[in-house]
């Protein structure tokens, strides 16, 4: 099985622009095709933009709306899967609700979420970011509630997060019990936190044997300022290719032979003692 090359999309696109974000990443898919690859990998909210404020609801769509089939024929046109960040409006709760949801009057259910495409413009995965980061996103989503989400590609199974999702180590162990092979992590990590794509990323993708996909946003977006780093990093620990703090489209392998050989050799998931760790999943233990 041949290794699969990965692009990672380092851009904000064009905040608010559906059509300019869709231009961006045909041209880079373009680019990620010539140079080999079979995935691209957007950052978090990337058809929309992220600080959309109360544009939310105008630009949510759902999961097979005009953005997907958009993407979908880019991913076809390119012969590569995209995976790609947008709001989705949850289709079977459209307009306006009564009743309560923690403690306000429950909106239209909008999610932050994130699309994976295959090369044939099949629609593979869907996935709604589970742990909602800051006042933005509370205001404005509802959290997912599916924490393992898969397809497979290219003889890999893919699992897909949103950004603070991978900053909890259970969410990320639920993914290697489950056999995620490449964990992709479109975000929009945000000053001052450069240390979770320089540091913790490079630490999951080791201690749960797997390769991560961290495709960040850059750059200032309203109250924002995005750093960047994008970053492929390995199940040995090593970051295969890296991004800077500027636009830029990085690639990377992941290799399904090297990690067989690495879980062989770590005794990371074979060492545990589950039965020591019941307390983690009790309401009562906070």
């Amino acid at each position: 099985m041949p290794p699969l090359r990965t692009a990672l999309l380092q851009s904000s696109g064009r905040p608010g622009s559906v059509a300019g974000n869709l231009k961006v990443l045909d041209e880079a898919a373009a680019r990620a095709a010539a140079a080999g690859a079979g995935l691209l990998v957007c950052p978090e909210m990337f058809l929309t933009g992220y600080a959309l404020g109360d544009q939310v609801p105008r630009l949510a769509e759902p999961a097979d709306g005009p953005g997907a089939v958009a993407v979908a024929e880019i991913a076809l046109r390119h012969g590569l899967a995209v995976l790609y960040g947008y709001p989705e409006r949850d289709g079977e709760h459209g307009g306006e609700h009564g009743g309560e949801r923690d403690g306000e009057r429950d909106r239209e259910r909008i999610y932050n979420a994130a699309q994976l495409i295959g090369p044939d413009g099949t629609r593979l995965a869907n996935y709604r970011k589970t742990h909602l980061f800051g006042g933005y996103e509370r205001a404005w989503f509802t959290p997912g509630e599916r924490p393992v989400v898969q397809a497979e590609l290219a003889g890999l199974r893919i699992g897909i997060m949103i950004c603070y999702d991978v900053e909890f180590p259970e969410n990320v162990r639920s993914h290697a019990l489950a056999g995620t092979d490449l964990l992709l992590v479109p975000t929009a990590l945000m000053h001052p936190f450069p240390f979770v794509a320089e540091y913790v990323v490079p630490v999951r993708a080791f201690e749960n044997q797997m390769y991560v996909a961290y495709a960040n946003r850059t750059g200032q977006e309203g109250e924002f300022e995005f750093v960047g780093l994008s970053c492929l990093a390995g199940p040995d620990g090593t970051v295969r290719a890296r991004a800077g703090r500027s636009e830029e489209l990085v690639l990377g392998e992941a290799d399904g032979e090297l990690l067989t050989a690495s879980r062989a050799a770590n005794p990371y998931l074979r060492d545990r003692h589950p039965g020591l760790y019941t307390s983690l999943v009790r309401a009562d233990h906070y």
